[in-house]
């Protein structure tokens, strides 16, 4: 079983993705914090981290840079309410970018797909 980390400081949000990709087949870890998922990231496996770029008093591109700098073989999608943040070059280490909304199919085929080119599908 492949393990996804979500991470995002709004409970709701991590709530329906843990339920979404669950559903998927797949385990999934949360964190609110970049603290909490590299304590995660640095004790357990992870296949892909679901980052969200604005985390309460952090950065998710700071937070995506440290992880392909020290995980460069996580891949990462990013995951903003912001279109703005595609045009920043830092969001370009991501191996996907995608816009929230209330459905969250487009996470799914983006997670399968980041998965299957980076040659972690089952």
């Amino acid at each position: 079983m492949k393990r996804i980390l979500v991470v995002d400081d709004e409970p709701n949000i991590r709530l329906v993705y843990k339920e979404v990709l669950s559903e998927e087949g797949y385990e999934v870890l949360e964190a609110e914090s970049a603290r909490d998922a590299f304590g995660i990231l640095g004790h357990q496996p992870v296949d892909i981290v679901v980052l969200d770029i604005k985390l309460r008093s952090e950065s998710g591109l700071d937070v995506l840079q440290r992880i392909t700098r020290e995980y460069p073989d996580i891949p990462v999608v990013l995951c903003s309410a912001y279109v703005s943040f595609q045009n920043d070059y830092t969001s370009w280490l991501a191996d996907s970018y995608i816009v929230k909304s209330s459905d969250p199919e487009e996470l799914v085929r983006e997670v399968n797909r980041v998965l299957t080119k980076r040659g972690k599908a089952e």
